[in-house]
């Protein structure tokens, strides 16, 4: 996989990741709140600008009630 596979992958995860946020009413500061973290780093994963670590994931999908997988399947 080449740099431009891997930049996609994380502009298509940011792009599920602020569509799920916001279907479920989520503020990226709430979001952020509950994860622990800075909301610039909300953005940034939203952005696709910087990768995030596997337990991060899980913890979003745990705060926004939904399976890992849906954060890397497009609708």
């Amino acid at each position: 996989m080449d740099s431009e596979e891997k930049k996609e992958i994380l502009i298509q995860f940011g792009k599920r990741l602020r569509e799920i946020r916001s279907e479920r009413n989520y503020t990226q500061q709430q979001l952020a709140d509950e994860l622990n973290i800075e909301v610039s780093q909300v953005s940034r994963i939203e952005r696709g600008i910087i990768n995030t670590s596997v337990t991060t994931v899980y913890s979003i999908s745990k705060i926004l009630d939904i399976q890992p997988g849906d954060l890397f399947i497009s609708q």
